[in-house]
């Protein structure tokens, strides 16, 4: 494991906060430096009707909504494997020791009124829920314990950073950001600081998901996650 700090990703003020018109790429450039094909073009400022509806119908799609806009979540079949892969681990240690809700990557979930994410993985205590029936709800008015975002091509640094900003201040305790090319998983206590584990490590859920430990080697040699031997 690797211990390290990360830079934080100064944002200068944007077009619309300064009351200037924004062109596509100011937006892209908001949103995290994202390739414009993400962005969903809607002739209204975008609501979580709209991301409830861009999940249900044909062709589905997954999206996020950022600053009144649908941004499509960058994944892919990998991605979605890795995401099973670890959501049976920790799903099999949540459930027998009775510890929360574990989400998938169509979980929905509120950080602030009008802000949505999907974390590709989440886990939220039962403590923490702010009702009893608040993860039955279509959209989760709450930030999760913990969020696992699985870096897909489509994702970008600056991207990444606003997504841990945006959790942390929303009240989230820990963000794994998971590499399946390097096949490595980096833990954010903070929005900067993090550890970065790789296949000779065992990720530990610490106080978020206690008693939950995993060796990594296991996780990514999943044969889901590997050529047909």
């Amino acid at each position: 494991m690797t211990p390290a700090t990360a830079e934080s990703v100064a944002e200068a003020p944007s077009a619309e906060s300064l009351g200037v018109p924004e062109s596509f790429a100011d937006i892209a450039r908001r949103l995290g430096d994202i390739p414009p094909n993400r962005i969903i073009w809607l002739p209204h400022v975008a609501t979580e009707d709209d991301v409830l509806r861009s999940a249900s119908c044909e062709p589905k799609r997954l999206t996020e909504l950022v600053d009144g806009l649908l941004v499509e979540k960058a994944m892919g079949q990998r991605e979605g494997f890795l995401a099973a892969s670890l959501i049976a681990f920790l799903m099999a240690h949540v459930r027998t020791n009775r510890l929360g809700v574990v989400g998938a990557p169509d979980t929905i979930l509120r950080l602030k009124p009008g802000q949505t994410r999907l974390p590709n993985v989440s886990f939220t205590a039962w403590a923490n829920l702010p009702t009893a029936d608040a993860h039955l709800q279509r959209v989760g008015p709450y930030a999760p314990d913990l969020a696992v975002e699985i870096i897909s091509e489509g994702n970008t640094r600056a991207e990444l950073a606003r997504k841990r900003s945006e959790y942390f201040d929303a009240g989230t305790k820990r963000v794994w950001e998971i590499d399946p090319e390097a096949r490595t998983v980096t833990v954010f206590t903070s929005v900067t600081d993090h550890t970065v584990f790789g296949t000779a490590d065992v990720l530990d859920g610490g106080s978020v998901v206690p008693g939950f430990r995993l060796p990594l080697a296991q996780l990514f040699d999943d044969p889901q996650l590997n050529p047909r031997a």
